[in-house]
């Protein structure tokens, strides 16, 4: 989730700050004069077919989706315990529809079909399918209260800004790959010896693993001792999402022309009073002073459940993007960011690495060829409609990225909260912390934000410790 790089203009780490309300994150984001926005409401949404969705239609069932997301939240929260590991928040969905939609007619039908359709969309927030969401443990995807946040010019002053005293203060070592964490266990004289492929061994008093939680579910050998039974199970159960981007970018946004526009903006996009989520591909938490011009195409389409698109596409899963021309002046640039998440990331991310790197482009353009068509303007044989840049950050192949994304909450999780608990304590007796996304607090799990309060947390306890906690937290800390 906080992997960053930077190539062609494309940024493969993250796009947004979830909530505003004392979010650290945003404070550095306003010291480094880093731009953010709000984004107007807006989204457009094609169905099954391909056919785009009118706009009143469109913001109609937005507003179902988020009732009925909102209805699962504070089900989870209240009752919790009593929720069967095995519900899915799509189970939820499909029971919601049902009641909204009782009569056996056929447009009943098919009305209860398109919000299932549309509530697919959930799995952009967290890297799986919804059918994968974990209802019992929905409560834990609430985030920060306030407003979400797209970083329309990068993280990269924030980063190099979090970056500074590390970098001036410490020694850093690159392209140095860690084989094993050999610790001591009940005893206080030994350090921790860090085993490095083909380097020499060092030795640290106290050790901080920020390793993702997906290349902690695959290296657990790599502690030696073994870690505690406790530990292993918390790693096992909690889940690791696939998202991943990828970035088209065109000669010009054809799609982005001034066009009459009479949208209707869904509610749930601006009612700060609802939970809010890790949304990334819907305008949810949006404040009113959005610097989109609302006379350009929206700043969100979705393309439901693709039955079009069989060739390359034979299980229909839905698409997501974000127009990144829509972004405000000095930022914008004629890009669509598509997201992606299980099975869809899942994908990409084996054809890729099947194919050598010059067939790459050509692959993803054919991909998404059947979506990006869909939009306005789009002309087969002209020049502008073909991207002439793709990028796929295909984290899915990234062994440090422990291939995938960052953690969630999925079907059959019986101890979640329990979970994030035990990773957060770690294993101070033996040296050995954890610290990262998914050892946040609850507010804050999956999020850039929740990875700097972990490593802020985990820090403060390490200098309390060795004595040193309030003298450093009066000072600079």
């Amino acid at each position: 989730m906080v992997c960053y790089t930077q190539a062609n203009g494309f940024v493969s780490g993250p796009n947004w700050i979830h909530g505003t309300d004392d979010n650290p994150i945003l404070d550095l984001a306003k010291e480094t004069k880093t731009i953010s926005m709000n984004w107007d409401g807006r989204q457009s949404v094609f169905d099954s077919q391909g056919n785009h969705m009118s706009d009143k239609d469109a913001a109609k069932n937005t507003e179902h989706v988020w009732t009925i997301i909102e209805q699962a939240m504070k089900l989870s929260n209240e009752n919790s315990a009593t929720i069967s590991s095995d519900k899915s928040l799509y189970n939820y969905f499909e029971e919601r529809v049902v009641e909204m939609f009782p009569n056996q007619d056929a447009e009943s039908k098919r009305q209860q079909r398109i919000i299932l359709q549309m509530a697919e969309m959930w799995g952009a927030f967290v890297g799986s399918p919804i059918q994968r969401q974990s209802l019992k443990f929905f409560w834990l995807e609430e985030c920060i209260d306030g407003e979400n946040l797209f970083v329309a010019s990068t993280y990269d002053k924030v980063l190099k800004k979090i970056a500074e005293p590390a970098l001036e203060h410490a020694t850093m070592l690159f392209e140095h790959k860690v084989k094993r964490i050999v610790s001591r266990e009940d005893t206080a004289d030994a350090g921790v010896t860090v085993e490095l492929e083909g380097r020499q061994s060092m030795m640290f008093d106290e050790v901080i693993m920020t390793a993702p939680l997906g290349w902690l579910k695959r290296n657990l050998d790599a502690f030696v001792p073994a870690l505690p039974s406790r530990l292993t199970e918390a790693i096992g159960s909690l889940g690791y999402g696939h998202l991943d981007k990828v970035y088209i970018t065109f000669p010009s946004a054809f799609w982005n022309e001034e066009t009459a526009s009479d949208a209707e903006l869904p509610s749930a996009s601006r009612d700060l009073s609802k939970p809010n989520v890790t949304a990334i591909t819907a305008p949810v938490h949006q404040a009113t002073d959005s610097p989109v011009n609302p006379a350009h195409y929206p700043g969100f389409t979705h393309w439901t459940h693709p039955t079009y698109a069989s060739e390359t596409n034979p299980k229909a899963w839905d698409q997501e993007a974000v127009n990144l021309a829509a972004l405000p002046r000095g930022t914008a640039h004629p890009t669509l960011l598509f997201y992606t998440f299980g099975p869809t990331s899942l994908h990409i991310a084996k054809f890729l690495a099947n194919n050598p790197p010059e067939k790459h482009d050509s692959l993803l353009t054919s991909f998404f060829l059947p979506y990006y068509s869909k939009l306005p303007n789009y002309k087969p044989n002209h020049s502008d409609c073909a991207p002439q840049a793709v990028l796929a950050t295909a984290w899915a192949n990234d062994e440090f990225a422990g291939y995938g994304s960052y953690c969630n909450f999925q079907i059959g999780l019986e101890k979640g909260d329990e979970d994030v608990e035990t990773l957060r304590k770690g294993m101070p007796e033996r040296g050995v912390w954890l610290a990262g996304e998914h050892c946040a607090p609850f507010v804050a799990l999956g999020t850039v934000t929740g990875a700097y309060w972990s490593g802020e947390g985990v820090a403060k306890r390490v200098l309390k410790a060795y004595e040193l906690g309030e003298k450093e937290q009066n000072g600079s800390l």
